[in-house]
């Protein structure tokens, strides 16, 4: 059986024999097959020890410490990922390239800007952390779930805000015109729309801090994000203009004994990938055959000591730590950092730290939510309105998806913010705002 191996030079595979193998055997076949000293290896089920620094931050991460654990007891079964962080350096292999400006070669000016372009790992992100709306998640991966069972691919774009210490919360989720497949996904983007949603963002105070998407259960498991992946989170990435921007992947992992969770990773593209998708660099065209693990460049760039086009996409990905708004710190077994949350019918997988506040979003997700396969109606007004009679108004209209709706047939510049304001800060809704919108209600 394989196991994957992340650490700091990419994704690597281990063969073992079986599951019921102990962490000690583990490091002997680490050594062996990729060249790691034993002694020089931390190990953990935590995505979280590749941003660890310090030895002290090393010794936090005790779910793999102790050498007779049967990875049996960790629940690592075939296709597991681990993350490695080790001391040292090493000499990874790879495919013979002869440098550019060897003997018998001329430097072109092609190369000496190739050798400015030099791609290696950007190991901390410009965000501290990424904490989702619990509601909001829920709601995005519920319907992945439920409706779209992880068969095809389904994406949204993340609104919230960064606070003075890098730290970004996501408290809503915007999901845009689109067609997935199972390797693809076509965002077809309607600009009034999105102009809309920025509005009721910017008098909330908020403002567009990332993009989420998902993988598919017949997607290859061999790579964290696909090159199609990289090119379409890169482009986002590059068209906002924000360090602190936050790449979220979602997706289903079944074991093999046929228990599945849903887990959210995050990332940030780095400095290098958005300076390259900015220049033109990146080959747009994908081919079929061609490798997911790796983007393609236009022209040389390097790698190490190589001049190459072929890039694995993880170089190109920094580990973001993920943060839930509304859990609190809990014990988790085997990892400081990670914990699980109830979400609807299900679990999804969060990694959370314990000084986490009990912190509430803003805003709920219960409204239909836009540009799905069912379509929102006034009687879908009707009755979120009616559902919750005893509350005031601005608690029910305390949701995006509804006053994404309500900014169909009110005016951008004048009624969203007032309602915004009213909803940011909790007042009361004005006399005029409350009948326009019963009016609109009892249209259905």
């Amino acid at each position: 059986m394989l196991i994957r191996i992340r650490s700091r030079d990419g994704l690597e595979r281990v063969t073992i024999d079986n599951a019921h193998i102990t962490v000690s055997h583990l490091k002997t076949l680490i050594q062996s097959q990729l060249q790691i000293p034993v002694q020089n290896q931390t190990l953990s089920t935590n995505q979280n020890l590749l941003l660890a620094k310090t030895p002290s931050d090393l010794q936090k991460f005790t779910d793999m410490s102790n050498p007779n654990t049967p990875l049996s007891s960790l629940n690592i079964s075939h296709g597991s990922i681990l993350f490695l962080s080790y001391e040292g350096e090493r000499s990874i292999k790879g495919p013979a390239v002869q440098p550019s400006g060897s003997f018998g070669r001329k430097m072109t000016m092609d190369d000496l800007i190739a050798k400015q372009m030099r791609v290696s790992r950007q190991e901390t992100p410009h965000c501290d952390s990424v904490s989702f709306d619990r509601d909001c998640a829920d709601a995005f991966q519920h319907y992945v779930n439920e409706t779209l069972a992880f068969a095809v691919k389904r994406g949204g774009f993340m609104y919230g805000t960064v606070s003075e210490d890098k730290k970004v919360e996501v408290d809503f989720i915007y999901e845009p015109p689109q067609q997935g497949t199972e390797d693809v996904l076509f965002v077809l983007r309607d600009t009034e729309e999105e102009k809309m949603v920025d509005a009721i963002a910017a008098g909330l105070g908020m403002k567009k801090v990332g993009f989420i998407f998902t993988q598919t259960i017949m997607q290859n498991k061999d790579y964290t994000l696909s090159n199609r992946e990289v090119l379409q989170a890169v482009e986002y990435h590059a068209e906002s203009g924000m360090e602190e921007w936050v790449t979220a992947v979602v997706k289903l992992e079944v074991g093999e004994d046929g228990s599945a969770a849903i887990h959210f990773e995050a990332f940030q593209m780095s400095d290098m990938c958005v300076r390259l998708f900015k220049e033109g660099w990146f080959e747009s065209e994908i081919k079929e055959g061609d490798d997911p693990k790796l983007s393609k460049m236009k022209k040389d760039v390097v790698v190490g000591v190589k001049d190459i086009k072929e890039v694995d996409n993880d170089f190109f990905l920094v580990v973001v730590k993920i943060l839930d708004h509304q859990c609190v710190g809990m014990e988790s077994p085997g990892a400081s950092d990670m914990g699980f949350c109830k979400v609807g019918t299900g679990f999804f997988m969060v990694f959370v730290s314990y000084q986490s506040r009990d912190l509430e979003g803003p805003l709920s997700s219960t409204f239909p939510i836009e540009n799905r396969i069912t379509q929102v109606t006034m009687r879908a007004l009707k009755n979120h309105l009616d559902r919750a009679q005893s509350l005031p108004l601005v608690k029910r209209i305390s949701d995006f998806h509804l006053l994404l709706f309500l900014a169909r047939f009110l005016d951008l510049n004048s009624d969203i913010p007032a309602l915004t304001q009213c909803v940011q800060t909790q007042i009361p809704v004005p006399e005029g705002y409350k009948l326009l919108i019963n009016s609109l209600a009892d249209t259905a």
